[in-house]
């Protein structure tokens, strides 16, 4: 368990809230960068303190890691914005966050063809290389 998870757990072990600086360590994004995507509306609403620091749940790293997975598939952010305010909507629009989805896996497919060629070159180059500076093909 991580420092920060240890720190004031609750009785699963997990935590209630963690300050803007525990979240961009948790996850590797800036604070400038949790704040922008919480500005341009890709997080949804982030509760604040008394003191008006943000206080992020569970839920929200949770969130926030499914958004960075959408990130590794090249997702412009203009979609995963519209992607989180159907989220917000509500059940009724299951179906065009599934088609949204279905839309982003078709070009991360896509992209693995791409890269399959790519890496099949590569090797192809390497093995050439192996065998003309006198070793064995790979």
């Amino acid at each position: 368990m991580s420092v920060i998870a240890s720190t004031a757990a609750g009785p699963s072990g997990t935590r209630a809230h963690y300050s803007i600086s525990e979240v961009a360590a948790l996850t590797g994004l800036s604070a400038h960068t949790l704040r922008w995507y919480e500005r341009i509306g890709l997080m949804p609403h982030v509760d604040r303190s008394h003191t008006g620091q943000r206080r992020f749940t569970e839920g929200d790293l949770g969130w926030l890691g499914f958004v960075g997975k959408l990130r590794l598939t090249g997702m412009p952010v203009a979609d995963m914005v519209r992607y989180a305010e159907l989220v917000r909507e509500g059940d009724h629009t299951r179906e065009e966050r599934r088609e949204l989805l279905e839309a982003t896996r078709r070009d991360v497919l896509s992209r693995i063809t791409e890269l399959q060629d790519t890496l099949a070159v590569l090797d192809i180059k390497i093995s050439h290389y192996g065998t003309a500076c006198g070793g064995t093909s790979s």
